[in-house]
């Protein structure tokens, strides 16, 4: 059988150690059906020499030629039919004929030349045919068959020599290029799925960092502000103690509450992580299933359970207590947001008063709301710091700013912060009212 070329370059380096033969089986075939060919034209020869006078031989030697021909069937398939064709007055290579015929059709040689060829062969085999069959019929003179004998017995005989391996060749090359196809189909669905796999585990490599990001983000936002306004506390409560006991003991309860909300919060944000384990939240308990939903869970209790904006009031009082100047101005009236929208306005005020504790120490700070048609403003300006106020000491990570526009931007929002002209530095972010863009 005649090797595509997708089959050639299927079978790699051995189609190249062995010619144009794909396989060893296949080279062994070939010779095979060479020398068998060549057997039988030089026995045919023999015949062939006799009947033209020629010397025995030439005849042998030229059935040997013509017959060994077929050992290049699948590499110039033409070749053979086309010796076979020219070998069928001298009645030799039926073997020849039949094999060229049957490679012909199954190789990818254009069907108009097949079609060509397999008319050449017909004919060639019909008229030979009819010629030794009128011969023998006009030598028996006790022999008479009608007029139409010779003709139907060539016509049999002619499409039984050419139709039988064309039809087998044509079966054969057609079930050779769907089994072509459909390895191609495999090796590119293969190929598709490598990708999609390749694809999936960069997406969930994607997920995986944004949900370490977002859980250190909100680690951020929940532990620094608690901790560092215990911090401050400290500070000050080392600072009076020795002067005034009173003072010192409402600061060591202050310090005291803000550790146990620090702890707290802590606690439940850790529990939404824990798959199996409820989650004690300020409001609820919400029991978590499988590992599968620890995330989604995680996102879901952190933003239902976080801090409203009506809890900023509560965290301006917790900055005044620890000595800070505080003044809060809220605009338009106030009105529910959506979760996220609320908690995130909630940890940009957080960190930027947070923001002044460690960087501005004894600096006066100004926070101001602003509830508008669509959206909602905030805004956190401090002036310079006091010289006389001690620095607390508070260490900085410098992701501050950066989880707080993340934040921002992811909803959104705008988010723009620097330093002022008097000294300070301002905190700017409007979010979008989420609520009421849906209801649009």
């Amino acid at each position: 059988m005649t090797a595509t070329g997708a089959y050639q370059e299927g079978v790699g380096t051995t189609a190249r150690g062995y010619a144009w033969w794909g396989r060893r089986r296949s080279v062994a075939l070939d010779v095979g059906l060479g020398l068998l060919s060549a057997l039988e034209c030089a026995l045919e020869g023999v015949e062939f020499a006799a009947d033209t006078a020629l010397p025995l031989p030439v005849g042998v030697v030229f059935g040997l030629l013509a017959g060994s021909v077929l050992v290049v069937r699948r590499r110039w398939p033409i070749v053979v039919v086309l010796v076979a064709i020219a070998t069928t007055p001298a009645e030799m290579g039926f073997l020849m004929g039949l094999v060229g015929l049957y490679t012909l059709a199954a190789s990818e040689v254009p069907r108009r030349i097949t079609a060509v060829l397999t008319g050449m062969s017909f004919a060639g085999t019909f008229i030979v045919t009819y010629v030794r069959l009128r011969q023998s019929v006009s030598e028996q003179a006790d022999f008479g068959p009608g007029d139409g004998y010779v003709p139907v017995i060539s016509l049999i005989m002619s499409l039984g020599l050419t139709a039988p391996p064309v039809l087998f060749g044509l079966y054969i090359g057609a079930r050779r290029r769907l089994m072509e196809s459909l390895r191609e189909r495999a090796d590119s669905l293969e190929r598709e799925l490598s990708l999609l796999a390749d694809r999936a585990e960069e997406r969930a490599e994607w997920a995986r960092t944004e949900e370490r990001t977002r859980i250190a983000r909100e680690m951020h936002d929940v532990v620094a502000h608690r901790v560092s306004l215990m911090v401050v506390h400290a500070a000050a409560l080392q600072a009076v103690a020795p002067k005034d006991p009173a003072k010192a003991v409402r600061n060591a309860a202050l310090v005291g509450d803000m550790g146990r909300q620090a702890l707290t919060e802590l606690r439940e944000m850790l529990g939404v992580l824990r798959s199996g384990e409820p989650v004690v939240s300020r409001s609820a308990q919400v029991p978590l299933a499988s590992v599968g939903r620890a995330a989604a869970a995680a996102a879901a209790a952190v933003v239902e359970d976080g801090p409203r904006l009506s809890e900023v009031e509560k965290l301006v009082g917790e900055s005044r207590a620890a000595g800070m100047t505080v003044e809060l101005s809220v605009d338009g009236e106030a009105r529910p947001y959506a979760p996220e929208v609320e908690q995130t306005a909630y940890r940009v005020v957080q960190e930027a008063l947070t923001n002044v504790h460690k960087h501005a120490a004894g600096a006066k700070a100004w926070v101001r709301l602003a509830h508008r048609g669509a959206e909602v403003a905030m805004q956190v300006e401090n002036g310079p710091s006091d010289a006389a106020t001690a620095d607390a000491g508070l260490p900085s990570g410098g992701n501050g700013l950066v989880g707080m526009r993340e934040r921002v931007q992811g909803l959104g929002g705008v988010f723009v912060s620097g330093p002022t002209d008097a000294g300070g530095f301002r905190v700017s972010a409007v979010l979008p009212d989420r609520g009421a863009a849906s209801s649009a």
